[in-house]
């Protein structure tokens, strides 16, 4: 009789096999899903928003074109994140180094835990630690930028609240900075031993044996991290809400008393009382917020894409 251990070998490739095969398609199947509502939305959003880039200037708030009322919003939108991840970045890899590199490894889990907490936090709570508790205590320092500094267009005639541009971007530099330092640590944590241990034999310090062999490996993950970062600043609403006080137009005065509102928090501010084609505006805002954000994504990638090849892990 032929032996049986080749066909429950092939038995158990087979069933091998429609493992994989099952697999695969659940995952193509989750590609797709993602791809498919990506296009709802931006058919949704496109349409809702139709009768707004249609409309005649008269018809729309402030009897102003749609790009007079969006391109505030956009500039808020911009500067807001952008001044989040300017602050965020060198935080997030300070954080992300001690804790891999620096601390001891019994306080790295705990430091690692407290830093990832910050993320559970709502954003209310954000918003109201920034309006009721910063916002105040910047008041001075805005005061004395103003005083020593004010000959930059940045730093002008300053607030009496402390709601200001730089004030929303502290806050949200502090709301990514868990997703970013969690980001990093992860990156830094793969980056080959024998690279470290081989740049600490050949005499290198700490911190050199960190720019020769922990950096350029993980290039590619820091960008990555801090596009995440970005974009999670970018599409803020109730902290941005709570803190800014918004209704002026484009200016580069950071801590102005009137600031350009951000394109999400002028959505959640407006939609309550909103009706008709105000609604379409407000909607065909989201659409440009929506093409922004998939333009920082699509931009990560390019850059990540770029940088790979340069990495370590390669």
């Amino acid at each position: 009789m032929p032996p049986t251990t080749p066909l429950g070998g092939t038995a158990g490739a087979s069933t091998g096999r429609l493992g994989d095969r099952v697999f695969s398609g659940l995952s193509l199947a989750a590609g797709v899903l993602i791809l498919v509502t990506l296009a709802g939305v931006a058919l949704f959003l496109t349409r809702e928003a139709w009768p707004a880039l249609l409309a005649d200037p008269s018809e729309l708030p402030g009897e102003q074109s749609l790009l007079s009322y969006v391109r505030p919003l956009v500039y808020g939108t911009l500067v807001a994140a952008l001044l989040a991840l300017l602050i965020a970045t060198p935080l997030a890899i300070g954080i992300a180094l001690f804790i891999s590199h620096y601390a001891p490894r019994r306080a790295a889990q705990g430091l690692g835990y407290l830093v990832d907490l910050l993320a559970a936090i709502p954003s209310v709570i954000y918003g109201l630690w920034g309006i009721f508790w910063l916002a105040p205590k910047l008041v001075g320092a805005y005061r004395w930028l103003s005083d020593n500094l004010g000959f930059l267009p940045f730093f002008g005639d300053p607030t009496a609240t402390g709601r200001t541009m730089m004030t929303v971007g502290i806050v949200l530099a502090v709301m990514i900075l868990p997703i970013m330092s969690a980001v990093y640590r992860e990156i830094f944590l793969q980056t080959p031993r024998l690279h470290e241990e081989a740049a600490l034999a050949l005499g290198a310090t700490r911190w050199e044996m960190i720019r020769m062999t922990v950096f350029p490996y993980a290039r590619s993950g820091l960008v990555s991290g801090a596009m995440l970062g970005l974009g999670r600043a970018l599409g803020e609403t109730l902290a941005v809400a709570l803190v800014l006080s918004a209704g002026g137009g484009i200016t580069l005065n950071l801590i102005a008393q009137s600031n350009p509102n951000t394109i999400a928090a002028n959505i959640a501010q407006q939609f309550p009382e909103s009706s008709g084609l105000d609604v379409n505006v407000l909607i065909a805002t989201g659409l440009v917020l929506f093409v922004i954000t998939l333009a920082v994504n699509m931009t990560a990638r390019y850059l990540v894409g770029r940088r790979s090849e340069f990495s370590g892990a390669n």
